[in-house]
């Protein structure tokens, strides 16, 4: 095909893709149709959900689908199928998918202390999909050569693009550029003031964000602040944008007692009924059992395994839940797999029916795998216990694996087994009070350095009057 043809079909793709987006008023060329998109959300929503969970409290679930739905209905794409949810995270965090997609954490509610600025963090997340962020970057992944632009031409079906949505949860690392991140603020200033929300909210916002980034050395770092960035210059941005805006355009709705009374009950922090570590001992009490990881080895608890990983990241432990019915069936269908060599044999783990053995596995990658997996029955499930590392570095690591493996049992501690997580709680005080003798008068296991975070204060600063929040519970046994 001559240069110049394919030069000329380049620029009419390019041509095509052209539109301008309604939310920027800008040019914007992407290879996704809506369509397109829109399935993408649908897609990796099952995704996210199932690997993340959802907050069970339907009252605080409906609060934010609400909310997030009067701000997407002033949006410029305001037939979406938008969805909002609750993720059942402590992590500070909110994200949106394509099509429409908006999740917030429980994380960001417990810390947020007004409506108004909650509708600053979905309006922000809203003002991604307007502008079709998402698939813009996606687009500029695919297009990184003119040759790709021709063969669409060539082969003008677009199924190798919407084949991203299979990725689901890798969609989630797609990183905004500035522009982006400095366009959705813009776009989420605009649309919370268009439904009456007061715009000084959304700067509270970005100085959570900074203290929670500043108190993450004893705790876990905002995800939020790895895909939003800098919250302190994008402070003074909006500042001076509402300063330039007219008095009577930047909405006077705050709603600071409604969002508290919905949030009040919240988890705060892991959740221990999903299992917690004590040491290198996990401990399950909903599932009833505790199983020990070799020592020095980092450990990870998430929602569908746990993971363990040697100090020299050569190595990897993980416990999950086995689909299938019996030790047996799963140790037939593991060593049945192309690649995997070994036989299965049959036993017990402290007195549980077991089956599973040793084998070794060349990737498709061509590396070289050896380890141990054993399948254990109990209490009407099957578990899988697996150990692997390469094949060269097995032999260091076997006897601590079978050793981990081995520990599997019953839990029976009472204390473990009824162990409750924190959670925010609203009390009313009726006059101003310094942070330390609020912290006094309501004791609790946190700090007053946390019980100032979550109500976005200064440790030396006073609270109230009125409602403020504090972290209830007991501590881990």
């Amino acid at each position: 095909m001559p240069r110049s043809f394919a030069a000329l079909c380049a620029l009419a793709v390019l041509l095509a893709g052209c539109a301008t987006n309604p939310a920027t008023g800008e040019k914007q060329f992407t290879l996704v149709s809506e369509g397109q998109e829109i399935q993408m959300g649908l897609e990796a929503d099952p995704s996210i959900v199932g690997s993340m969970g959802l907050d069970p409290d339907s009252g605080r679930q409906r609060y934010v689908r609400e909310l997030g739905m009067r701000l997407a209905r002033v949006s410029e794409r305001p037939n979406l199928p938008w969805t909002f949810r609750v993720i059942d995270d402590p992590v500070v965090n909110a994200f949106a998918f394509p099509g429409g997609h908006i999740y917030v954490t429980r994380g960001i509610l417990a810390h947020l202390n007004s409506e108004a600025e909650l509708a600053s963090v979905l309006g922000h997340e809203i003002g991604h999909v307007t502008a079709r962020h998402s698939v813009t970057q996606m687009t500029r992944q695919q297009v990184a050569q003119l040759g790709l632009v021709v063969g669409t031409v060539l082969r003008p079906d677009l199924a190798r693009y919407t084949g991203i949505a299979s990725q689901g949860l890798g969609l989630l690392f797609l990183k905004y550029s500035r522009d982006d991140e400095s366009q959705a603020d813009h776009l989420g200033l605009r649309y919370m003031r268009r439904a009456g929300y007061d715009a000084h909210r959304m700067p509270e916002v970005y100085t959570l964000l900074e203290r929670v980034s500043q108190a993450g050395g004893g705790g876990r770092v905002p995800d939020w602040l790895a895909t939003h960035p800098n919250p302190v210059n994008r402070r003074g941005a909006i500042d001076r944008e509402i300063a330039a805006l007219p008095p009577d355009s930047i909405g006077t709705v705050v709603n600071r007692d409604v969002y508290l009374r919905h949030i009040d009950g919240v988890v705060f922090g892991d959740n221990p009924r999903d299992g917690f570590f004590h040491g290198s001992e996990f401990l399950q009490p909903e599932l009833r059992f505790r199983i020990t990881f070799p020592v020095g080895w980092t450990t990870q608890n998430q929602r569908q395994a746990v993971v363990a990983v040697s100090a020299q990241q050569d190595a990897l432990e993980q416990l999950s839940l086995s689909d299938q019915a019996s030790p047996d069936a799963a140790a037939q269908a593991f060593f049945s797999q192309p690649g995997v060599r070994g036989s299965p044999g049959r036993g017990s783990v402290h007195g549980f029916a077991a089956a599973g053995g040793a084998f070794s596995a060349i990737t498709q990658d061509s590396t070289a795998l050896a380890g141990r997996v054993v399948f254990v029955a109990y209490d009407g499930r099957v578990y899988q216990l697996l150990a692997y590392a390469p094949q060269a570095r097995w032999a260091a690591y076997a006897g601590a694996a079978d050793q981990s493996v081995g520990s599997f049992d019953r839990l029976t501690d009472p204390a473990v087994l009824g162990v409750q997580p924190w959670h925010v709680q609203v009390v009313t005080t009726g006059q101003p009070i310094l942070v330390d003798d609020f912290v006094r008068r309501y004791p609790g296991p946190t700090p007053a350095a946390v019980t100032a975070l979550v109500n976005n204060v200064d440790p030396d600063a006073r609270l109230g009057p009125g409602l403020v929040k504090r972290i209830v519970g007991d501590p881990l046994p």
